[in-house]
Formats: C-alpha cells, structure tokens, sequence
C-alpha cells in the first residue's frame, strides 16, 4: 500500500512568502504615512487650543500669555512628536504671538506630495497657518489643513 503525501511543496511556499513580502513592502508605508498625517492633525489642535488659551488670557489681562501662563493645565497630548512654542511678537504697535510647532523624531521625515510638513506657524493676526519656508509653487495647504 502507498502512502500518499499531503501538504505544501517548497515551492509554493516561496511564492507565498515573496507575495507577503510584496503586500508588506506596499502597505507600510502607507500605514506610517497615515500615521503622521494623524499626528499632524493632533498637533494643529493642539496649537488651536493654544490659541484659545491665549485668547482667554488675554480677556482677563491686557497682554498676551507667556508659555508659563498658557501651559498651566497642558493639554492631552503625546509630546515626542512635536515641539510647541509661543513667540511674543508686535506687529504696527500692537501686541501678538505666534504659536509654533516642530516636528521631533520620526515625524521629521513627514512630507505630503513632496513638501516637507515638519514644521507649522499659527498666525492669528493674519488668521494663517503657514510652514516655515514654503514653497511658492507648491504652497503646502496639504499638509496642514485648516
């Protein structure tokens, strides 16, 4: 009596492998892509939260914030991600601030459509949030939705 042989041959299961490979090849990088725009859209919260904060301050007293003003009760968020900062600033002799966040760690190597999304400028006075240094051709508005 013969014994016959179930199960995979080498070969089949080298193809399935190079197909896994090529599945994981394409969709991690879509996944961290993902990722980033995510963290991109929890940081341009943050920095509208800033904004608030600001705002508020600057109802119960005649100037603007510091940080130490502003960040009495930090807001939920994952810090190794972004760095935020506000700037003082005077445009024509009135007072105002900037709100600033930079990309830390694995968010640096973040780009939508081949513009750098590292780091964002909230410009209440112009109602504007711009990158640093954009491109006039490609004016990043991809990367930092309002």
């Amino acid at each position: 009596m013969k014994t016959k042989f179930s199960g995979f041959t080498l070969i089949e299961l080298m193809i399935v492998i190079v197909i896994v490979g090529v599945l994981a090849t394409i969709a991690l990088p879509a996944y961290q892509d993902s990722v980033r725009k995510s963290r991109r859209t929890e940081a341009l919260s943050t920095m509208l939260d800033l904004q608030l904060r600001q705002e508020k301050w600057r109802a119960n007293n005649s100037t603007y914030g510091t940080e130490a003003n502003i960040w009495t009760s930090p807001p939920n968020l994952d810090t190794n991600y972004y760095d935020f900062t506000i700037t003082p600033s005077t445009v024509g002799g009135t007072a105002w601030y900037y709100i600033t966040a930079s990309a830390l760690s694995s968010q640096q190597q973040d780009k939508q459509y081949g513009v750098s999304c590292t780091t964002l400028t909230l410009n209440p006075m112009y109602k504007d949030v711009t990158p640093a240094n954009p491109d006039p051709d490609k004016y990043p508005a991809e990367c930092w939705r309002k």
